[in-house]
Parts: C-alpha cells; sequence; structure tokens
C-alpha cells in the first residue's frame, strides 16, 4: 500500500477511535453514564448543518447522514439546510443564528461570502464548525475546528496515482468555478504529476453541459489520457463522454459513492480519492456535544484531517462496507 492508502486508513482508525470514546461521557463533563440510553439521558441541543451543496450531488447524501447517526447518538435536533449560492448559504447561517441554536456546522467553500455571518454566529456566543472546505480560512472567523481533508494534498495524492499508471496528459474537471477546494485539487495534481495537466471547467448544476464539455474536450484534444473528475456524480458521466469521444482516456476522481466502488471494483474507473465525508457530518455534530459538555475542541483547534485515502483495485475490501447496497442504499440511509 502507498503512502496516500497508509494515511487515510490511519485517519480512519483515528476517527474511529474517537468516535467510540466519545460515545461515554467525557472525563468531568457530568451527563450520562454507562448502560441506559446514553443519548435520553443528556439534555437536547440544536445544531444547524449548513452546507453549500448543490442539489442532486449525492456527495453531501453521506455527509448529512453522518451527522444525522452522531445527531441520533447525541441527543442533538439537526436543522439541515444548504445553498450552493455563498451569500445564500451566509443568509442561512442567520436564520440559524436567529433560531437560537446550540451549534452551527457549515461548510466555507466560499469563504468571502460567508465571513461576515460566521463572525456575527460567533460573537452571538455559538460555538461554530466548519466541514470539507475552508481549511485556510476558518481560524480567522472564530470557528473552533474544521474537519476535512487537505485538498491541495489530495489533487497530490491523484497526481501520484497518475504516475505509477504511466499516464501523460491529464485534464481536471471543476465543477464549480470559484471553490477555492476544487482548485486547489488540481493545482495539487499539477504539483506531483510527471505529465502535463489543465483545468477543464464544467457546469456541475448542468449534467447534460458536464457530459458535452468533456466529450468535445477530448474528441479535440487526442492525446488525453487521464481525466480526473471532483465528485462522484461527474465520473459517472465521465465514462459516457471518454466512450461517446472514442476515448481511451483512463478516469478517476476524488469522492466516492456506491457507484464509483463498482466502477473501480470492474476497472472502468483507475482509483477514487476518499475524503470520508461520513467521518466529517459525523465528528462535527459530535464536537458541538463534546464542546457544549466541558469546552472540548478535537484537534486543539487545528484542522481534523479526514482524508485523503486512496481506493484502488487494491484495497477494495477494506472500505466495502461503506458502499454495501452501491449508492441508492447511502441516499436512502440520509433520509
Amino acid at each position: 500500500m502507498n503512502r496516500w492508502g497508509k494515511l487515510g486508513l490511519g485517519v480512519a482508525a483515528a476517527a474511529g477511535a474517537f468516535a467510540l470514546a466519545a460515545c461515554g461521557t467525557p472525563a468531568g463533563a457530568g451527563g450520562a453514564g454507562g448502560g441506559g440510553n446514553a443519548a435520553a439521558d443528556l439534555p437536547e441541543l440544536k445544531v444547524a448543518l449548513v452546507t453549500h451543496a448543490a442539489p442532486g450531488d449525492t456527495f453531501w447524501d453521506t455527509i448529512r447522514a453522518g451527522a444525522e447517526d452522531a445527531a441520533d447518538k447525541n441527543n442533538i435536533e439537526l436543522l439541515y439546510s444548504s445553498d450552493p449560492d455563498g451569500a445564500r448559504q451566509a443568509q442561512l447561517v442567520q436564520q440559524a443564528v436567529d433560531q437560537d441554536v446550540d451549534g452551527i456546522v457549515v461548510t466555507l467553500a466560499k469563504a468571502d461570502a460567508m465571513s461576515g455571518e460566521v463572525k456575527k454566529a460567533v460573537e452571538a456566543g455559538i460555538p461554530v464548525f466548519s466541514i470539507n472546505a475552508g481549511e485556510e480560512q476558518y481560524k480567522d472567523m472564530g470557528v473552533l475546528a474544521h474537519f476535512g481533508q487537505n485538498e491541495f494534498i489530495a489533487g497530490q495524492a491523484a497526481g501520484e496515482q497518475f504516475n505509477e499508471a504511466g499516464l501523460k496528459k491529464a485534464i481536471c474537471v471543476i465543477q464549480e468555478q470559484g471553490h477555492v477546494g476544487l482548485e486547489n485539487r488540481c493545482a495539487g495534481l499539477a504539483d506531483t504529476f510527471t505529465g502535463t495537466s489543465e483545468v477543464l471547467y464544467v457546469q456541475g448544476t448542468d449534467m447534460t453541459n458536464v457530459a458535452s464539455t468533456i466529450t468535445s474536450k477530448l474528441q479535440t484534444n487526442a492525446d488525453i489520457d487521464a481525466v480526473l473528475t471532483l465528485g462522484a456524480p461527474f465520473a459517472l458521466t465521465a465514462l459516457d463522454s471518454i466512450k461517446d469521444a472514442g476515448s481511451s482516456a483512463t478516469l478517476a476522481t476524488t469522492d466516492l459513492n456506491g457507484d464509483v466502488y463498482n466502477a473501480i471494483k470492474d476497472g472502468s474507473i483507475l482509483f477514487g480519492i476518499d475524503q470520508q465525508p461520513f467521518l466529517q457530518g459525523y465528528s462535527s455534530v459530535e464536537a458541538v456535544r463534546l464542546y457544549n459538555q466541558g469546552g472540548y475542541v478535537l484537534g486543539g483547534g487545528q484542522a481534523v484531517l479526514t482524508g485523503p485515502a486512496v481506493v484502488n483495485a487494491d484495497n477494495l475490501d477494506s472500505v466495502a462496507a461503506q458502499f454495501k447496497g452501491g449508492d441508492k442504499a447511502e441516499s436512502e440511509d440520509a433520509e
């Protein structure tokens, strides 16, 4: 196993140990003891989870499923909302403040647009944690901790995987222009990939546009032999685009779902870079409970990495339980 696989599995083990330990009561925090229904013995909290999820992106179903699991185990009422537009997402944060929540978990993909409302939440005395995007900005806003992968490192991992496969010319498909995390993934790819790479922007909310843009690029650039998408739904669309273009390009993606897992299994996708979104949702919501119980902050205020973990043909069995039943099962779990 290469260093990226080892890193991901190590992160998973550490996070899993934390999750198990946190199900009990931290020393000196009061609350539930052993036995009985520990969640019912805890005072109820109300937590808002505000993301920049776009409609139809199943990646966010997994984050939400992790958040709901943590909410169930910690007697938390979870209020979920999302909007891909930074200004409207900021308004959702303000609505959470108006609802007098006990904690806010937020994504910071559009950090500039979010900064004002997040700072207002902090000034109102509400503990705020960030997930998924915003590793470089969260401290400036007063956010207590960040849960996610380092996006540049994730891109570096993809570049090294392409190198091992002997590939020479790659496109990195960004579905949301201006999203700093996605831009950083492509920058990381360019950093380690010994071939050449370029960014291809598509309109992620329009899969017809995604398909036609990738197909056109491949048809006019027959020497492209590697395609990296930055989300599971876009990987599945890219599979069709590669076929329609008559290209033999190798496909890989960041972020997984059940269908991507199966595509790696049958060899149509070379690898996936998993940021383990379930852990992001779970750990951040549970972090609100821990902070409420005793001011505990996982990571001491530093970013808590949930990835990257490389998933390929060599280690599929180790993550199979996450994707049992395919993407449909994951989506149903999130409802």
